[in-house]
């Protein structure tokens, strides 16, 4: 253990990519920053999910129309995800039938420059490939 914290102390540690102790591991941590985005957006459907409510709230209605090959079950999961997560908030809205709009909470907005980010590198990767 000696060793490792050793090894740790002497790597030269680029400030970009770990600006802090939180990163400074051998091993995923649950606390990394870089765990914490990439569990964020994780899951088939979730990027486009959060894509839609970016730019505003909407129905969950106007979710299924926007991502038509999503089914009913799988957008549920993702949306109930996404609230576990606390990236998103469900409100009921009234009248009948009964209603269910979603948001992005202020969490789920800051992920707008990752997800910007992650189509950028996966436009680069798919041109140098």
């Amino acid at each position: 253990m000696a060793h490792q914290r050793e090894t740790h102390a002497e790597r030269g540690w680029d400030a970009e990519l770990v600006p802090d102790e939180r990163g400074r591991t051998g091993r995923p941590e649950a606390g990394c920053p870089v765990e914490l985005a990439l569990a964020a957006v994780s899951g088939r459907w979730t990027t486009l999910v959060l894509r839609e409510l970016m730019h505003g709230p909407h129905a969950f209605g106007d979710l299924r129309d926007r991502l038509p090959e999503i089914s009913p079950k799988v957008l549920t999961e993702r949306l109930r995800v996404l609230e576990e997560r606390r990236l998103v908030v469900r409100q009921r809205l009234r009248g009948f039938p009964v209603r269910t709009r979603y948001e992005l909470t202020a969490a789920g907005r800051a992920l707008r420059p990752l997800l910007v980010e992650l189509y950028r590198t996966g436009t680069a990767i798919g041109a140098a490939g």
